[in-house]
């Protein structure tokens, strides 16, 4: 069984490359599966050349790889590879990057929510205990700076225990997306 990754910290320019629009749609289909520049942009309504060019630019910072066993002639497949990925401290961050991350958060914040209320739309027509598997809590707690850090690191703890490989997966696995967002309560 293949571990999880470990975690390691972006600079700058990784996360300029991982912000951009194409780039973020490319990541989200690759996360089914791998393809080719010509099956993405297909997915995503774009040209070959522009896939092609993000790739590239994706796999220079390593957020995807060559998939040569799948390759035939000049066909070329890619996948994403597996990153624990960590972002610096908001208070090491420069200005730049502050904006660069705010921007990614709230694209991701986006993409979340639409695919919650597409899983919402659907959910009745999943086989089995699938419909059922939309699990949810909202709650709060008092806890100061070091204990929020604390809970997010075990949080990150009890994820990577469960995370797996796509090869290591069981047949009647499903991906499924998880979730955290903690955050003081604003005007306190």
């Amino acid at each position: 069984m293949t571990s999880a990754p470990p975690p390691e910290e972006l600079d700058p320019d990784a996360l300029k490359a991982v912000v951009h629009p194409l780039r973020r749609r490319i990541l989200g289909v690759l996360s089914a599966g791998p393809a080719t520049a010509t099956k993405l942009a297909k997915a995503l309504g774009e040209n070959t050349g522009a896939t092609s060019y993000h790739l590239r630019e994706l796999a220079r910072f390593g957020f995807v790889e060559d998939v040569p066993e799948l390759a035939r002639g000049k066909e070329r497949w890619w996948r994403t590879r597996p990153r624990d990925i960590r972002w610096p401290r908001r208070s090491s961050q420069s200005a730049e990057s502050r904006v660069l991350f705010d921007d990614m958060q709230r694209q991701g914040f986006e993409e979340d929510l639409e695919k919650l209320n597409r899983f919402a739309e659907k959910r009745d027509e999943l086989p089995g205990d699938w419909p059922d598997a939309l699990l949810y809590a909202r709650g709060g707690t008092w806890l100061t700076a070091e204990e929020l850090h604390q809970f997010w690191n075990d949080y990150m703890e009890l994820f990577r225990r469960y995370w797996r490989a796509e090869e290591d997966r069981s047949p009647e696995a499903r991906r499924v997306l998880v979730r955290l967002l903690a955050f003081p309560e604003p005007g306190e």
